[in-house]
């Protein structure tokens, strides 16, 4: 027998925003400067490492296992900068760019992949051009730099960057949908639904899980967002019946396809496994 659920409404805000413009706390913006701190930080780590081995390890290429050298500093460049652009990406979901604002929107949200290319491209240029080290050694070291280029450049782009403009929509989305600005969420859980239990003929039920207290809570976006809950659930629409792009009550906000907000691929916080 299925384990069953208690709905509770979630607390009320422990303070009133100041204005209707006022779309990202100030509780949200310092988590997302803090991670931004930090990332900047790992980001800075990894320049540094890179210029170590621009200018002391490239001119001691006699030195005893210098690819092995070569090579942990591609490691230790990587790891560095690839965590940084994990936490900023993670920072960007908590306080994101204005979509209007197109360069600095750019920026903002593909930061990391600038980044990953600062701290890999000299040094793998410096590599195929140093005439001191052997051709095999420089072959070797130059391909590994690459590989370690694209695979963090790739995972530090954010292909689905969140807005502030979806942030905004997100009340009038939902109340679209269900005709009430209310949704659902459970304690461990990084996103929000537009039910707390599925109707007859759907497959995916959306709180089947339960939370960490096994509590099922329920209250305004806002609410969500400030318990944490950025984003509606990768399911979406269809774990509760509705119909993505087809609204109940009144149209969707101008520029928002119906399922904008569903899903900012920030590396499977969607999963039903977790406790969404």
């Amino acid at each position: 027998m299925a384990t069953q659920k208690k709905i509770v409404s979630a607390e009320p805000l422990k303070e009133p925003k100041g204005s209707a413009n006022e779309i990202i706390p100030p509780e949200h913006k310092k988590k997302a400067l803090g991670l931004r701190i930090i990332a900047i930080l790992l980001w800075v780590l990894a320049i540094g490492a890179e210029a170590f081995a621009i200018f002391w390890l490239l001119k001691h290429t006699e030195l005893n296992g210098f690819l092995y050298w070569l090579i942990g500093a591609f490691v230790v460049i990587g790891i560095f900068a690839l965590v940084g652009s994990m936490l900023w990406k993670k920072a960007n979901r908590w306080d994101p760019a204005p979509k209007k604002q197109a360069f600095r929107f750019f920026v903002q949200n593909q930061l990391g992949a600038i980044i990953a290319i600062i701290a890999f491209l000299p040094l793998i240029i410096l590599i195929f051009l140093n005439k001191d080290m052997d051709q095999k050694d420089r072959n070797i070291a130059g391909i590994i730099g690459i590989v370690a280029l694209l695979v963090v450049g790739l995972a530090s782009v954010d292909w689905n960057p969140p807005s502030l403009e979806e942030r905004s929509e997100q009340a009038s989305v939902v109340y679209a949908y269900t005709g009430s600005d209310q949704v659902y969420w459970v304690q461990g859980g990084s996103v929000y639904h537009l039910c707390a239990e599925y109707p007859a003929g759907t497959t995916i039920p959306p709180l089947a899980r339960g939370g960490d207290d096994n509590v099922v809570y329920s209250g305004t976006v806002e609410q969500a967002n400030e318990a944490g809950k950025l984003r509606l659930s990768m399911y979406g629409y269809k774990e509760c019946g509705y119909v993505e792009g087809q609204p109940t009550y009144g149209d969707l906000p101008t520029g928002n396809g119906g399922g904008d907000d569903t899903d900012t691929g920030d590396g499977g916080d969607d999963n039903p496994d977790d406790g969404e």
